[in-house]
């Protein structure tokens, strides 16, 4: 039996739990299809960058569980989750063309909090002199 290999992936508040192993392109994304899940052309180019990037499209089938954030939010932690999943099978080979890239790098910016007194985390209230 094949060796399945788990990755976490998070961007703003996603989170994508990737279970990545030696097969034939088969991916599935909360128990659909990547192409059902995914509508969007563009997001489902986000979730093959990994694949295109190190030249392994269709050698691995790929099984994830995406909770929280929106859709673009869960692609971007899906790709990242599948980046590092690549790299603990075989960092030598994958490592060096994801990381120039930019794939195993957690984007950490979060969405900043409101501030009590204002409509907004920055935006204040219209301030009237009289």
């Amino acid at each position: 039996m094949e060796k399945t290999v788990n990755a976490l992936g998070r961007r703003k508040s996603a989170v994508a739990r990737v279970y990545v192993v030696a097969g034939t392109g088969k991916f599935t994304v909360n128990g659909r299809e990547v192409n059902d899940y995914f509508v969007d052309e563009t997001y489902q180019y986000i979730v093959n960058q990994p694949f295109t990037v190190t030249g392994t499209t269709g050698q691995f089938d790929v099984k994830a569980n995406l909770c929280g954030g929106g859709i673009k939010g869960q692609a971007e932690a899906l790709r990242l989750g599948i980046s590092r999943a690549l790299c603990e099978i075989d960092s030598e080979a994958y490592r060096s063309a994801l990381k120039a890239e930019g794939f195993l790098t957690r984007d950490a910016r979060e969405v900043e909090r409101k501030k009590p007194g204002q409509p907004g985390a920055r935006r204040r209230f219209q301030f009237s002199k009289r």
